[in-house]
């Protein structure tokens, strides 16, 4: 028992917002990461990264969905699939390397969203695709930086300047 130092009345008490948890249509939507958050797997053999999307529009403004992306899970499968969506992701939204989750925060791409049946929970959102928002291309991320050559390193001059 815990004395509460105040005492509560059910008249002043505020009324929760009707909130809609109802699935929202399959289909594309431009959406917002707003949270991003590494995690350890429920086992403890894994690492993941649980990812919050809120639907910024079209339609359905508000709404959110998640997604859980492996980065470390003894299924290397598992694994796999999880490093390629946080690749898209990361290509996405323009983001050439990731040390922090947080440098997910505020980045807007486009989510494909599906409709799965839980047979313990119902009708549920997933993710299945991610792509650049607007249809427009992300910003270029290269792979590696290119080496750099004997005549460029050496050059007083910058490799645009005409020679």
């Amino acid at each position: 028992m815990g004395f509460l130092e105040e005492t509560f009345d059910i008249k002043d008490m505020p009324v929760e917002a009707t909130r809609d948890f109802t699935p929202v249509p399959a289909g594309w939507y431009t959406a917002s990461i707003s949270g991003a958050d590494a995690k350890d797997t429920k086992a403890g053999t894994g690492k993941y990264i649980a990812v919050r999307f809120d639907i910024i529009g079209p339609e359905y403004q508000g709404r959110v969905v998640w997604c859980n992306l492996n980065t470390r899970n003894p299924n290397p499968k598992a694994e796999e699939i999880g490093r390629q969506q946080l690749g898209t992701i990361m290509r996405a939204i323009g983001l050439a390397k990731l040390e922090d989750s947080d440098q997910l925060l505020g980045g807007s791409l486009q989510i494909k969203v599906t409709v799965k049946n839980d047979p313990n929970y119902g009708p549920g959102n997933e993710i299945k695709g991610f792509k650049a928002a607007n249809g427009s291309a992300p910003p270029a991320v290269s792979k590696s930086k290119p080496a750099a050559t004997a005549s460029t390193a050496t050059s007083a001059s910058p490799p645009w300047a005409a020679k």
